[in-house]
């Protein structure tokens, strides 16, 4: 995607410290009952770009929505873009640029009047129109492309348009929807750096929907991890890594490994031995474990002993499935080359400062 700053210092397009979005007790319940959010409190600060990430049906593509006025939220819900009020204001009065996930081009348009649909229905000046596409078009690379059909695009140059369609009529908020899913894994990764550095040299305030972690943790600034309509932790992704709020965060973002066992005040007796915990727990507390954090080591100088169920190849490092530790195996990431085959016996151990410990 790259981006061109001569475009944006050249006037036509104007960058700012963005719009407050503020949800005060938004909740959303449809005609047959379905709770798809709960009463929900969230701040997005100017020119941040948050992530709402969660498995499916968590409720985070609800409150995108409610942020751009195609649904609105229960009775005792507010939204406020500043200090304005937009409950009642329809997605086309609110100032909001959305990315679908399909893209939702024009396929009877080329990529100029694409970029500059929203624009003309606007009733933008014909000049000052063309001045403000050409400009969106150079911060996204895309002069070449101006006058090509859009149905001669790829799934990336597509992408793009629709992030340069979004921003041309200079919203408020930018939203977007699973913008990276319908692409291949290998330009969803190069895409995914561009567009977030289009986001920060934009300064709009951004909003954007998806299950993929890696995603969200390498664009946003912030994420809102949601299970079942709630958000469970709102973070720097750094933060929802090392200090996950609850079991569900920290097994979501970065795979933990909840640990079966008995609470025996500092110690967890698990099937496969007994850990040491960073401090006292009450009973009923659960505890989990990154699989970069387990050491496998030889089982008679470790505190747990399992054995290998499976091992596979994942180019920088090996994932182990061991056995031993209850219904499931742990999970655990080995770098060495010569990393333990199915059927071996190993040790493990495990610093006790990267045990997460969740009380009840």
């Amino acid at each position: 995607m790259g981006v061109d700053a001569g475009a944006i210092h050249r006037g036509a397009i104007m960058t700012g410290t963005g719009t407050r979005v503020v949800l005060t007790a938004c909740a959303k319940t449809f005609p047959d009952g379905t709770r798809a959010l709960r009463p929900t409190d969230l701040v997005v600060e100017p020119g941040e770009i948050l992530a709402l990430l969660g498995p499916s049906g968590c409720g985070k593509t609800t409150l995108l929505r409610l942020i751009a006025g195609l649904d609105r939220p229960d009775t005792g819900g507010a939204i406020a873009f500043d200090d304005d009020d937009v409950i009642g204001i329809p997605i086309e009065r609110r100032s909001v640029g959305m990315v679908f996930q399909s893209y939702a081009l024009f396929p009877n348009m080329n990529v100029r009047a694409n970029v500059g649909y929203g624009l003309k229905i606007q009733g933008v000046p014909r000049a000052a129109r063309e001045e403000r596409v050409n400009a969106v078009l150079s911060l996204c690379r895309l002069n070449d492309l101006a006058d090509r059909p859009v149905t001669a695009l790829s799934g990336g140059q597509r992408q793009r348009v629709a992030v340069a369609r979004a921003v041309a009529p200079q919203p408020r908020v930018l939203l977007l929807d699973e913008p990276l899913s319908a692409l291949d894994a290998a330009l969803r990764d190069r895409l995914r750096d561009e567009l977030a550095q289009l986001l920060r040299t934009l300064s709009i305030t951004a909003v954007f929907v998806t299950h993929d972690q890696t995603e969200a943790m390498a664009i946003a600034d912030r994420v809102a991890v949601m299970r079942e309509g709630v958000v469970e932790q709102a973070d720097a992704p750094e933060r929802l890594y090392r200090s996950p709020a609850n079991g569900f965060v920290a097994a979501f973002v970065g795979g933990a490994n909840p640990l079966a066992g008995r609470i025996e005040d500092d110690r967890l007796v698990t099937p496969a031995g007994t850990l040491r915990l960073p401090r006292r727990a009450a009973e009923g507390a659960t505890v989990f474990v990154r699989p970069e954090a387990v050491t496998i080591c030889a089982p008679d100088a470790a505190p747990l002993v399992g054995q290998v169920q499976v091992r596979t190849f994942l180019g920088t490092h090996y994932r182990l499935g061991i056995a031993g530790f209850g219904p499931d195996p742990l999970n655990v990431h080995v770098s060495a080359s010569d990393a333990p085959g199915p059927g071996q016996q190993v040790g493990l151990d495990v610093d006790p400062d990267r045990l997460f410990v969740f009380d009840p």
